[in-house]
């Protein structure tokens, strides 16, 4: 088991987040958490990379290696795409280029390796960024909404990668989605948070859709109205 989680509390002043949370994610199980605005998908996700220690836990098990992909992809327009790759790395030496371009063989970029990252497509961009992940190898990945910027097309090719990455190299994921379609599409299990705690799982599969949109509160009507991405 990559994570284990029990009891976890996070308030910001007087306003709790999460309220207890308990969460398992095995070695190469991707799980992903759906809910809706608010209710403490991100902060979990800054409590399992070690960004936000103010939280408190009965208990809190994570490997020591972890990779964060963000929404945005936030590499340095100006620099060569290899360098951008190594920006965890300091300082980034030519030396280890070989080693960004492996990453970006992994996400099929390898041919833009020296190319300006400011002249990359969204979709290559957040590629790059998953890239940037990859680079350091590690034992958890954490997802949060990184294609929620990408068009319909992209967003499904941006998918197929991460299954093919996971396929060569499976590694424990955690990802953060407000697209139930998506956390069905490449999860394991779906996880449902809901009062600062997970209030349903499933794993996908036929009804699987309807059940967690009926965990967040979709109505019938929403649903068919809407279709099943709709969270709120």
């Amino acid at each position: 088991m990559s994570v284990r989680v029990r009891g976890l509390r996070r308030a910001y002043r007087d306003r709790p987040v999460l309220t207890g949370l308990d969460l398992d994610v095995g070695d190469d199980e991707l799980v992903a958490v759906v809910g809706r605005s608010g209710c403490g998908k991100t902060t979990l996700l800054r409590v399992l990379a070690g960004l936000d220690r103010t939280g408190h836990a009965d208990e809190l098990v994570r490997p020591d290696r972890v990779a964060v992909v963000f929404q945005e992809p936030r590499l340095l327009p100006w620099e060569r795409t290899w360098r951008t790759v190594l920006l965890a790395d300091a300082p980034v030496r030519r030396a280890d280029r070989p080693r960004a371009v492996a990453a970006l063989a992994r996400v099929g970029l390898a041919d833009r390796a020296d190319q300006r990252a400011g002249t990359l497509s969204g979709g290559q961009a957040q590629r790059v960024a998953l890239a940037r992940a990859l680079a350091r190898d590690p034992d958890l990945l954490l997802l949060d909404e990184p294609f929620a910027a990408l068009d319909a097309l992209t967003r499904r090719e941006a998918h197929a990668l991460v299954r093919d990455v996971r396929a060569a190299r499976p590694v424990a994921t955690v990802l953060v989605t407000h697209d139930v379609d998506e956390a069905l599409a490449l999860a394991d299990r779906v996880v449902v948070l809901a009062g600062g705690r997970v209030v349903h799982e499933v794993r996908p599969g036929p009804g699987a859709a309807a059940a967690v949109l009926a965990a967040l509160g979709v109505g019938d009507d929403a649903r068919h109205r809407y279709g099943s991405t709709c969270l709120a």
